[in-house]
């Protein structure tokens, strides 16, 4: 089942189109928080996003943006503004359609079925992961926050991934030394403290104080 966010501000649009959509048998879901659209992209994991282009906060066209430095999930525009300056700026930042309003539902209805078959004819949706506003990429071990993407190392990346799958728990020593190193091959205890030191140094620097925390004797979690 294909999932459809929708980033729509007009309640009365936004609740037409989630539930004829629905009846088309796609799995739908309404953006929650208009200041945090990314939260929901990851969260979710949709495979289109129907995005307007004037909301609060901040328009589609930044949201658009914002979603291309962390996914290839295809954009579909939706707006009265259908003029060709926003049609071209639309594609410009990475849209793949453009629907203008007012519109017939079965016509957006075939739009997004064609978008989703150029889409998924020869690739998927890409995998994030989503913690305390921070954007993990599982396709090219980067994170994003505050809007700024940032590159990890293989180690520094798969101890993050092992603490955004447990987020709420505390993950022991041993089981992440399990998951990057190979059971057979003694590894120094020391060597995880650098790893995990060296992966806060790099949090630090994108302004993410005590994102992972120490529990003494057990192991580590992420803060709550």
């Amino acid at each position: 089942m294909y999932r459809i966010l929708i980033v729509e501000d007009d309640p009365v649009i936004a609740g037409q189109v989630g539930a004829y959509l629905t009846k088309w048998g796609y799995e739908v879901k309404n953006v929650s928080d208009f200041s945090d659209v990314l939260s929901d992209v990851a969260g979710f994991a949709p495979h289109l996003v129907l995005m307007d282009i004037g909301l609060p906060f901040y328009n589609g066209y930044y949201w658009c943006g914002e979603i291309r430095k962390v996914s290839k999930v295809p954009v579909l525009f939706l707006s009265s503004a259908s003029d060709n300056m926003n049609i071209i700026m639309a594609v410009n930042m990475g849209g793949d359609d453009f629907v203008a309003k007012p519109f017939d539902l079965e016509v957006l209805a075939a739009k997004i079925q064609a978008v989703l078959r150029r889409a998924y004819s020869f690739q998927e949706a890409s995998s994030l992961l989503e913690h305390g506003g921070v954007i993990l990429n599982m396709t090219d071990m980067s994170f994003l926050y505050k809007g700024e993407k940032h590159e990890l190392s293989k180690n520094e990346f798969r101890i993050l991934q092992i603490l955004f799958e447990n987020a709420g728990n505390t993950v022991t020593r041993e089981e992440i030394m399990r998951r990057l190193w190979d059971d057979e091959c003694f590894v120094d205890d020391n060597t995880l403290t650098v790893n995990v030191n060296r992966l806060r140094k790099v949090l630090e620097g994108a302004g993410l104080e005590d994102f992972i925390l120490t529990k003494k004797g057990v192991g580590y979690q992420l803060k709550s």
